[in-house]
């Protein structure tokens, strides 16, 4: 519009630019400036204007600048939502003492795993609240803290505290724990209600990951690139009213891209819900393999049904007759 106004040519770059910069003049946008507010404009009706006759479209123009608010007005109202703010944060490591140590170890994890997927054993975390509040917390014999550790966050994980799970940093929308330790090709991609039940499977031999919780968005997007890596992506939650609920929800939103979900064989209570506690109570991972294998039978039992009239029994050989008297 602004060039047909001028009589500018948006092919050419050389008009093109003074096209933006005649917008930017005339509009009070201030985009050359690194601190520019925007002016809102009331809306116009452009009825009267035609691409064809420049002449009508310049009261349209007019009319804009004129209901163009002056620049140093208050706009926020107009803005963006903003991005969820980073916490500030401190945290003071130490080595893991012998009873934290046998706190992972009673869920198979060992040092070597912890120290591959970044979690730390945290003397005091430091950070601020939602109001901007400062606060602390230390670790106590009774009381540990954890770290999952990231670039640019950590998650603190306090499993005997009444406040269990904080947060420094900004743990973005798209946080998957395990995500980077993951092969480039497996057979089976187990999504878990949390970075535990991660920790867990992957010290069987088993491939996972996890969300920030199991009420949190999955991005499809993480999903489909793991779906050309993988053979099956299998939901593997808790058994609670909560973890039911989520992964049944999921399952439907990733059934386009073929996540299953499996539902473990424990009673979902506080002390026997998640593939954690599982291994906790002695089972190994032959047994979560024979879970898990019976699990596919039952998911392709028709479509193994559908082939069973096409399989080959040596022992009836299958006989051709041909007429010799014409080409096979």
């Amino acid at each position: 519009m602004v060039g047909k106004i001028a009589g500018l040519n948006c092919s050419v770059p050389k008009d093109f630019v003074e096209i933006l910069q005649t917008i930017n003049r005339d509009l009070g946008l201030g985009l050359e400036d690194d601190n520019y507010s925007v002016a809102p404009v009331l809306p116009v009706s452009v009825k009267a204007a035609t691409m064809n006759d420049g002449k009508a479209l310049l009261p349209v123009l007019q009319q804009v600048v004129k209901n163009a608010q002056p620049q140093n007005q208050s706009h926020q109202n107009l803005q963006p939502e903003v991005q969820k703010k980073s916490k500030p944060y401190s945290i003071v490591q130490q080595s893991f003492s012998a009873k934290e140590t046998a706190f992972w170890k009673e869920y198979g994890i060992t040092p070597e795993i912890l120290k591959t997927y970044k979690v730390l054993s945290l003397r005091e975390f430091k950070s601020e609240n939602n109001d901007g509040k400062p606060y602390s917390f230390a670790s106590s014999h009774a009381e540990p803290i954890f770290g999952y550790v990231g670039k640019r966050y950590v998650k603190i994980y306090r499993p005997f505290s009444e406040i269990r799970f904080l947060y420094g940093g900004n743990l973005g929308d798209n946080y998957c724990f395990g995500l980077e330790q993951l092969p480039a090709k497996g057979d089976t991609l187990f999504i878990t209600g949390g970075e535990k039940d991660v920790l867990s499977l992957v010290s069987r031999g088993f491939h996972a990951i996890c969300f920030n919780s199991e009420t949190s968005n999955i991005p499809q997007g993480i999903i489909k690139r793991m779906s050309y890596r993988f053979k099956h992506i299998v939901l593997l939650y808790d058994t609670d009213k909560t973890g039911i609920e989520a992964s049944q929800k999921h399952a439907q939103q990733l059934a386009d891209l073929k996540v299953k979900r499996l539902v473990l064989p424990v009673c979902g209570s506080k002390e026997e819900k998640d593939i954690s506690d599982f291994f906790k109570l002695g089972n190994t991972h032959e047994n979560f393999s024979q879970i898990f294998i019976e699990f596919l039978d039952g998911l392709y039992s028709e479509t193994m049904a559908i082939l069973k009239p096409c399989e080959i029994d040596f022992g009836n050989p299958l006989y051709i007759f041909r007429n010799l008297t014409r080409p096979f």
